[in-house]
C-alpha cells in the first residue's frame, strides 16, 4: 500500500501541462459529440414524433453494440500505451493491426445480424408498427454498416494510446460538420432533390463515419505518428495479442452492459411514478451529460499516460498522473455543478414550461451538483484502472453499485417510500458515492500497478 505521505507527491507544473494537453482535445471532442446529437435530434424532430421514436429505438440497440466497440477501444488503448511507454513500437503497431482485424470481424457480424433480423429486433424492443415504418430505414442505414463506427472508435483509441488526442478531435470536427450538412440536404432536400426523410439522416451519419475512418487510416498510414500501419502490408492474426485485447476489453464491455440493463430496469420504475417524473428525469439526465465531459476528457488523458508510464516501469509517475487527472477534472466538474445549482431554474425552463416538471428538474440538478467529486472518481479513476489493464475491478464495482445500490434504492426510496423522482436521484447519488469510494480505495492500494499485459 502507498505511503499516505506520498498521496499528494509530485504535483508539478510539467505533469499538469502534459495532462491538460491530452485532456482538452478529448473534452472538445466530447462536447462536439453532444452538440451534434442535439442538432441531429432537432433535424429529425422536424419529420415528426414517430421519426424521433424510430431513432430512439435504433439507438437502444446501437448502445449495446457501442458497449463492445468501447471495450475493444479500452483494450487497444491499454496495450498500445503500455508498448509506447516501453518504447516497443513494433508491438504497438501490431496491437493496432490486431484491433483493426477484430473491429472488422465484430462490425461485420453485428451488421449481418442487423440485416437479417432488423424488424424482429425492433419488435423485440417494443416498437409499434407506425414507429417501425420510420425506424427500419434508419436502422438499415446506421446499424447495418456499424462496422464503420467500430473502426472509427478503434482507430481513435489507437491514436489516443500513442498520446495523440488532437487528431481524433480534428477528425471528429470534420465528420460531424459533414454529418450536419448532409443531414439537412438528405433529410429535407435541396434544389430539385426532394430529400429522403429519416433515411437521409441515417445515410448522412454513415457517410460521415466513412469519411472519419478514411481520415484516421490516412493518419496512421503516415510517418507523422508514433504508430505506423501500412495497410498494403501482409496482415496476419496474432492470437496472443487478440487474447490480451479480449481479456482487457470484455470486462469493460460487461461493465457497460450492466449499466445499460440497470438503466432499463429503473427507467421502467420511473415511468410508473408518473409522466412528469419521467420527463423531468430525462431532462435532468440530458443536462447532467455536460458535467460528464471534463471527467471523460481527463479520463482519456489519464488512461493514456498511466499506460505509457507503466510500460516505462514508472509506477510512481503513473500514480501521480492518475491523482492529478482526478483533481483537475474535479475542479472542472465542481464548477459545472455550481452552475447547475445556481442556475437550475433557468436550465430547467429551457426544456419545459410545465411548472411541476421544472420544479422536479431543479431539485434533481441540485442533488447532482453535490455529488460531482464522487462522479469524477467513477469517470477518471475508472479510466486510470482501465488504462492499466485493470478492467475487472470497475466491472465488479459497477455491478455492486448499479444492482445492489441504485436499482434497489430506486425501488425503496422512489416507489416504496413514495419519495418520487427525488428518491430516485438520491438512490443514484448513493450509488455514485459508494462506487467512488470503492474505486478510490482500489487506486490508493495500487494493485493496478501490478497488472501484466502480454
Amino acid at each position: 500500500m502507498e505511503n499516505k505521505s506520498d498521496f499528494f507527491k509530485g504535483f508539478d507544473k510539467d505533469s499538469i501541462i502534459t495532462i491538460m494537453a491530452l485532456a482538452l482535445p478529448a473534452m472538445i471532442e466530447n462536447i462536439l459529440q453532444v452538440l451534434i446529437g442535439v442538432v441531429d435530434t432537432y433535424f429529425i424532430g422536424k419529420i415528426g414524433t414517430e421519426a424521433i421514436a424510430g431513432v430512439g429505438v435504433t439507438n437502444l440497440i446501437m448502445n449495446i453494440y457501442i458497449a463492445f466497440f468501447l471495450a475493444l477501444g479500452v483494450g487497444t488503448t491499454a496495450i498500445v500505451s503500455r508498448n509506447i511507454g516501453a518504447n516497443n513500437i513494433e508491438n504497438a503497431n501490431n496491437a493496432v493491426r490486431q484491433s483493426i482485424i477484430m473491429a472488422l470481424g465484430i462490425g461485420i457480424v453485428f451488421g449481418m445480424i442487423n440485416f437479417i433480423f432488423s424488424k424482429n429486433i425492433l419488435i423485440l424492443l417494443g416498437a409499434e408498427e407506425r414507429v417501425i415504418q420510420y425506424a427500419l430505414p434508419y436502422f438499415f442505414s446506421v446499424a447495418v454498416p456499424s462496422v464503420f463506427l467500430c473502426l472509427m472508435m478503434i482507430l481513435s483509441s489507437s491514436l489516443r494510446g500513442a498520446g495523440d488526442t488532437k487528431t481524433p478531435m480534428k477528425i471528429a470536427i470534420i465528420s460531424n460538420v459533414i454529418n450536419i450538412i448532409l443531414d439537412y440536404i438528405l433529410i429535407f432536400g435541396i434544389f430539385n432533390f426532394n430529400g429522403l426523410g429519416i433515411l437521409g439522416a441515417g445515410i448522412a451519419t454513415t457517410i460521415s463515419r466513412i469519411v472519419g475512418v478514411i481520415l484516421l487510416l490516412r493518419k496512421i498510414s503516415s510517418d507523422k505518428t508514433k504508430i505506423y500501419i501500412n495497410i498494403l502490408d501482409k496482415w496476419h492474426i496474432d492470437k496472443d495479442i487478440l487474447k490480451s485485447i479480449t481479456k482487457i476489453g470484455l470486462p469493460a464491455a460487461f461493465e457497460k452492459l450492466i449499466m445499460r440493463f440497470g438503466q432499463l430496469v429503473y427507467g421502467g420504475m420511473i415511468i410508473k411514478i408518473g409522466t412528469e417524473a419521467y420527463a423531468a428525469h430525462n431532462i435532468a439526465g440530458t443536462i447532467e451529460t455536460f458535467s460528464y465531459l471534463p471527467g471523460m476528457g481527463f479520463g482519456v488523458a489519464a488512461a493514456t499516460l498511466v499506460g505509457q508510464n507503466l510500460g516505462a516501469k514508472k509506477t510512481d509517475e503513473a500514480h501521480k498522473i492518475g491523482l492529478i487527472s482526478y483533481f483537475l477534472a474535479t475542479g472542472f466538474m465542481v464548477a459545472v455543478g455550481a452552475i447547475f445549482y445556481v442556475f437550475a431554474p433557468l436550465l430547467a425552463g429551457l426544456f419545459s414550461e410545465d411548472l411541476e416538471v421544472i420544479d422536479l428538474v431543479v431539485k434533481v440538478l441540485r442533488i447532482i451538483a453535490l455529488v460531482q467529486p464522487f462522479l469524477c472518481i467513477t469517470l477518471v479513476i475508472t479510466s486510470v484502472l482501465q488504462g492499466a489493464g485493470d478492467t475487472k475491478f470497475p466491472m465488479y464495482s459497477t455491478f455492486i453499485g448499479i444492482w445492489g445500490v441504485r436499482v434497489l434504492g430506486v425501488y425503496i426510496l422512489g416507489i416504496k417510500l413514495n419519495m418520487g423522482l427525488v428518491g430516485v436521484w438520491l438512490a443514484i447519488s448513493i450509488d455514485i458515492i459508494v462506487r467512488g469510494i470503492i474505486l478510490m480505495i482500489r487506486f490508493v492500494k495500487g494493485k493496478w500497478k501490478e497488472i501484466k499485459i502480454e
